[in-house]
């Protein structure tokens, strides 16, 4: 494991796991919503995101964090692991619920309230997004995928237990 994506519905925890195995592992961590957005919550242009993931993509190892769908492909093609969180839609709203009014390190702003958009983004998450990811791991079966269903799941990858 060199090259890494962690991806999944938006509340699922990736960023925080994605911390935790940076330290644990010393692999570098790079945040996709900090390369695609700015402190004002507007967004930079396209071929400024895609240089900035490039350039990322270039080095010999990294953990990247987040969905983006429009370069998802490009991140699987690259990768050498894919991990996945299939959580329930209770988690992901949990985890969102969690993080409002609290900096952090994946995010260029603190999130003063709750997005409606971004929630109903969440809720049709399953239905809309979840099956392109599930064609991608099709088509990219010869990585290493990897699953979880829980956060119990992800804590004992964590800690080195099998699962």
């Amino acid at each position: 494991m060199k090259k890494i994506i962690v991806i999944g519905c938006p509340g699922s925890g990736k960023s925080t796991f994605s911390r935790a195995l940076h330290n644990k592992t010393g692999i570098p961590l790079y945040h996709l919503d900090m390369m695609y957005w700015n402190s004002d919550k507007t967004t930079v242009e396209n071929s400024v995101f895609l240089r900035r993931l490039s350039a990322v993509l270039e080095n010999g190892e990294w953990i990247i964090d987040g969905n983006y769908g429009s370069t998802m492909e490009l991140r699987m093609a690259a990768c050498d692991t894919v991990i996945f969180f299939d959580y329930t839609l209770d988690i992901c709203l949990e985890g969102i619920r969690e993080r409002v009014g609290k900096p952090r390190s994946d995010m260029p702003w603190i999130e003063s309230e709750e997005d409606a958009e971004f929630i109903e983004f969440i809720k049709s998450y399953k239905k809309q997004q979840r099956p392109k990811v599930l064609e991608l791991f099709e088509k990219y079966a010869h990585k290493n995928i990897i699953i979880f269903k829980s956060r119990e799941q992800a804590d004992a990858f964590l800690n080195g237990e099998k699962l």
